[in-house]
């Protein structure tokens, strides 16, 4: 079972990007959207799920997240618009919400 999810935030298409690791995805999202979470997500104001991946060992994820991290943002812009080319909020598709209102 996949349980660990290495996830991409951004304040606005192509705008900052932050690249986190956690165990609980949904509410880890949460927490970046209701600013919980001090730091670099709050000062940029990345609230918007642009990207994940989910792992089955916390090491593998882990790991991974290091690894984009240290990518050139280039690569980072390929690797959202791979999967995500309209740069919508995953949030409401990892919540059961369906697609963003509007």
């Amino acid at each position: 079972m996949d349980r660990y999810s290495v996830y991409i935030l951004t304040d606005r298409p192509r705008g900052v990007l932050y690249t986190g690791v956690t165990s609980d995805l949904i509410r880890r999202a949460a927490e970046h959207r209701d600013g919980v979470v001090g730091g670099f997500t709050r000062r940029y104001n990345a609230k918007i799920l642009v990207w994940y991946e989910m792992h089955a060992d916390v090491e593998a994820a882990i790991l991974r997240e290091k690894r984009i991290k240290r990518w050139r943002r280039a690569w980072k812009l390929e690797l959202v618009e791979a999967m995500n080319p309209g740069w919508r909020d995953l949030w409401f598709d990892v919540t059961g919400q369906g697609h963003a209102p509007g």
